[in-house]
């Protein structure tokens, strides 16, 4: 097929020059005397995407599943109790973790479509009296469902009823692309992966973890090696790892950093809530529906877009990428050919969204789907233009 591909998944997501450019070098001395003076800063920077300045940022190979993992096993014993609840493809597969690690799991299995119940964990929480509940684990945004939850949220609760649990977050969609703010909300362990809002290959984890986090894992029996926190944050004092770090990706996380701490990170997040705006506008305009059950739930990284009962949205995810190569993401579990996924995060301006919007309307039209050619696409541009000025074309 002539022409590029266009990526609208929810990861990986499009990678800017400026990144496979740093990462376009050759291999390095990982144990080379000058190493330090590259990821001292990075270790150091990389905190102000997490806006965290009391804790720490661990760089591990791996996704954000290793993350999780590193979590659990660094932080908890077996048969420790936690508070989660599941409510899309990840958050369910970060509790069948918990799980297999033997904890003893309290979990709420909603609907797929809502998010964190915030009311449900106040009422738990306030009925552990002795404080049996180590930790309570949240997921910032679902990206099987487009659901973004309220993280603050949990932390308020926490704090209303001096409940000492850790706060695990799974922030792997959303750090680096909507608010995260681990410090005011108190986070203790935020989980992220390299191939999402940090615009870069898949291939490393970043964990934020807390003073209190970093105590806890004096106290837990541990079941890891390779993800120790302990091991880690030993070596990153002194400029290096525990064993071969992705030297590689780091350099791409480098220019990462950079790109963001120069458009500015809440600038950042107001592009990724203008974007999603938009995305949702062409949804509301083809006649189809948002997965997230309520406004408050939408997610500014992913869009599940509902189709039409008794139609299988693979349909046109197949038709999207064999005839216009356009990549979208597909239902996952319980919501598998009732939803296509569109993303809509990392390095991504209004254009490349009307691309990957161009390709849905063509996709829809070959499959028979029933709406007005261009209403999206229309509804999109409507909402990209109506807040700007316009420029002016006049001669001087």
């Amino acid at each position: 097929m002539i022409g590029y591909k266009t990526l609208a998944v929810p990861g990986p997501t499009n990678m800017p020059f400026e990144i496979r450019q740093a990462m376009d070098v050759a291999l390095e001395d990982h144990r080379a005397p000058d190493f330090p003076e590259f990821t001292k800063p990075l270790l150091e920077d990389v905190k102000s995407i997490f806006r965290t300045t009391e804790g720490r940022v661990f760089l591990f190979p791996g996704s954000g599943t290793g993350g999780w993992e590193a979590a659990i096993t660094n932080c908890l014993s077996p048969a420790d109790t936690v508070l989660t609840s599941s409510f899309g493809q990840f958050s369910g597969l970060w509790v069948e973790m918990c799980s297999r690690f033997r904890l003893n799991v309290l979990n709420y299995d909603l609907d797929w479509g809502e998010g964190v119940p915030l009311d449900l964990y106040r009422r738990r929480l306030e009925a552990d009296k002795h404080h049996e509940i180590k930790a309570v684990l949240g997921c910032h945004n679902e990206t099987a469902t487009g659901v973004t939850s309220d993280i603050a949220g949990i932390r308020e609760i926490l704090d209303d009823l001096g409940h000492p649990a850790l706060l695990f977050v799974d922030g792997v969609s959303s750090i680096g692309s909507i608010e995260f703010c681990m410090d005011a909300w108190g986070v203790d362990v935020a989980v992220a992966g390299s191939q999402k809002g940090f615009m870069m290959p898949t291939g490393m984890t970043l964990i934020g973890v807390s003073q209190k986090a970093m105590a806890a894992c004096e106290k837990a029996l541990h079941s890891s090696c390779y993800f120790d926190f302990r091991d880690m944050a030993k070596a990153n004092d002194q400029g290096y790892f525990p064993y071969t770090p992705p030297a590689t990706l780091m350099r791409g996380l480098r220019a990462s950093i950079d790109m963001m701490h120069r458009e500015g990170l809440d600038n950042v997040h107001a592009r990724h809530k203008h974007l999603a705006e938009g995305v949702r506008a062409a949804t509301r305009a083809w006649g189809l529906g948002n997965c997230a059950r309520r406004s408050t739930l939408y997610s500014d990284t992913v869009t599940a877009v509902v189709v039409e009962p008794g139609f299988d949205a693979n349909r046109i995810i197949q038709a999207a990428y064999h005839n216009y190569g356009v990549s979208l993401g597909a239902g996952l579990g319980k919501v598998a050919g009732k939803v296509f996924r569109i993303g809509h995060l990392g390095w991504l301006n209004e254009p490349m969204v009307l691309q990957a919007l161009g390709g849905v309307e063509l996709a829809m039209r070959d499959c028979g789907v029933n709406f007005t050619a261009g209403s999206g696409v229309g509804a999109a541009i409507e909402h990209y233009t109506d807040r700007r000025e316009p420029l002016s074309l006049a001669a001087e």
